[in-house]
C-alpha cells in the first residue's frame, strides 16, 4: 500500500496529466457521451438522500463487530474488532464515487450486477436504487458486516438484492455458474494483484459487448497498479477509463482500436 504522501503525489501527477472532466479533446463519441451524461450529471437525485441519511446514522453507531477478514483473498481468516462507525468512515465508498456508480447504472440499465465487497451495503444500495429492475448479487466475506448490510437493505426496502457470505474464491464462481452474462461488475473486495486478476478472468468469461467492469483503488498500491495495467491491456478490453480511484473497462466492438483515457474526476 502506498503511503498517504505517495497517494497525494500520485493524484497530483494524475490530475495534471488527465483530460479535463468536460470532455474537451476527447475524440471518442462514446467516451464524450460518458463524460457529458454521467460524469457531469449534477442532478441531485432523491435516492442520494436516502442512502446518505443511512450513512449519517452508521457513522455514529458505536456497536462493535467481530470482523472475519480474509485479507485480500487469503484462504484463511483473522478476526478483528471494529465499530460500525469506523467501518462506515473508512471502509465504504465516499459518496462522490458511490453516486457515480449510481449514475452509471441509471444510465446504462444493466440487468445483472455483481458487487465484490458489500461492506455495510451503502454502495450496494446505490446500485439497487439506480435500477430496481436489475438483479444484484453482492458478496461479503465477513458475516458480522453482512448482517448489518441486510438490516440496511431492509431499512431502505431494497428487494432486488442477493447477498452471499464467504470467501470470494468460492462464492464468486458459484454465482457465475448460474448466470449467462454479467452486465455490470464492481470489484471492491481485494487489493492484491493475483486475486484481482483472477476475478477479472472469471468475470470476463461471462462478459459481452455491453458489459461494464469497474475496479476500485487501482492506484492504491504497486500491486493494484500492476493488476490495472494487466486488465486494461487485455485483448478483450476495447476501452478503459482511469479516474484515479476507479478504473472502468468496456468491451464494445465499435472501438476498432483499443483506447485508454485518463480523465479528471
Amino acid at each position: 500500500m502506498y503511503s498517504s504522501f505517495q497517494l497525494v503525489f500520485k493524484y497530483i501527477k494524475y490530475y495534471l496529466a488527465a483530460s479535463n472532466g468536460k470532455g474537451h479533446g476527447v475524440h471518442s463519441p462514446f467516451v464524450f457521451e460518458f463524460i457529458k451524461n454521467i460524469l457531469n450529471d449534477n442532478e441531485k437525485y432523491s435516492d442520494y438522500q436516502k442512502v446518505e441519511s443511512l450513512r449519517k446514522k452508521l457513522v455514529h453507531n458505536r456497536t462493535i463487530l467481530n470482523v472475519e477478514d480474509y485479507g485480500a483473498g487469503s484462504s484463511s481468516s483473522k478476526l478483528t474488532r471494529r465499530s460500525i462507525a469506523t467501518i462506515a468512515k473508512h471502509a465504504t465508498k465516499q459518496k462522490k464515487y458511490a453516486q457515480l456508480l449510481y449514475r452509471i447504472v441509471k444510465y446504462y440499465r444493466p440487468n445483472t450486477i455483481i458487487e465484490l465487497g458489500t461492506s455495510l451495503g451503502l454502495t450496494t444500495s446505490y446500485l439497487s436504487l439506480a435500477n430496481p429492475g436489475a438483479t444484484i448479487f453482492t458478496l461479503e466475506g465477513a458475516p458480522g458486516i453482512a448482517n448489518i448490510a441486510r438490516q440496511n437493505f431492509k431499512a431502505l426496502d431494497l428487494r432486488n438484492l442477493k447477498l452471499l457470505e464467504g470467501n470470494f474464491d468460492f462464492t464468486l464462481p458459484a454465482v457465475l455458474y448460474q448466470l449467462p452474462t454479467i452486465d455490470f461488475a464492481f470489484i471492491d473486495g481485494n487489493h492484491r494483484r493475483e486475486p484481482t486478476e483472477n476475478y477479472f478472468q472469471w468475470l470476463l468469461a461471462k462478459s459481452d459487448n455491453n458489459s461494464i467492469f469497474i475496479f476500485d483503488d487501482i492506484h492504491w498500491s504497486p500491486e493494484m497498479e500492476q493488476a490495472w495495467v494487466h486488465i486494461k491491456d487485455h485483448a478483450s478490453v476495447r476501452c478503459s477509463l482511469d479516474l484515479f480511484f476507479f478504473g472502468i473497462i468496456f468491451f464494445r466492438r465499435e472501438f476498432r482500436e483499443k483506447q485508454h483515457f485518463t480523465i479528471q474526476f
